[in-house]
């Protein structure tokens, strides 16, 4: 069953890039930006992961934290993380046992699908954007989202 908007955005825990366990109720207080991505160092992922590193400190300003979340090893994360110089944290999610919690879908039913969800300061999902192709759209959604709720 897909996580959707109304929804409690699900707790996990989770290696980063640095290999420290990260848990969603770390960010408790805060919006999250949370997105699904298929694979490190693809075109399409660096152009997504680029594009949030460039609005990186608008979402900051926004009171929310971004965080990545692939199959990757942290091994990769760390390599694409420095290759890119990427601010914010990225999740290895080994075995997709996340993703598959959250529901965020495979794409023509072969490869890991690109998700984003915007989740706020209660935890509670205000937005879903799925979005194979739309790479700069998963960006441009989750700042349009953050600022009707910090508005509300």
């Amino acid at each position: 069953m897909a996580i959707k908007v109304g929804d409690q955005a699900p707790d996990f825990t989770l290696p980063s890039q640095n290999g420290s366990p990260v848990s969603l109720k770390d960010f408790q207080g805060k919006a999250v930006v949370l997105y699904f991505y298929p694979k490190d160092d693809t075109p399409g992922c660096t152009a997504e992961s680029c594009a949030f590193r460039d609005q990186y400190e608008v979402f900051k300003s926004a009171g929310a934290e971004v965080i990545g979340v692939s199959g990757d090893s942290p091994e990769s994360h760390q390599r694409f993380a420095t290759k890119y110089q990427l601010p914010f944290t990225l999740l290895s999610d080994k075995g997709d046992a996340v993703r598959k919690q959250y529901g965020a879908s495979a794409a023509f039913g072969l490869f890991p699908g690109r998700v984003t969800y915007v989740i706020d300061q209660q935890g509670v999902v205000q937005y879903v954007f799925n979005s194979m192709f739309n790479f700069k759209g998963h960006v441009e959604e989750a700042l349009k989202t953050l600022q009707q709720f910090a508005v509300n």
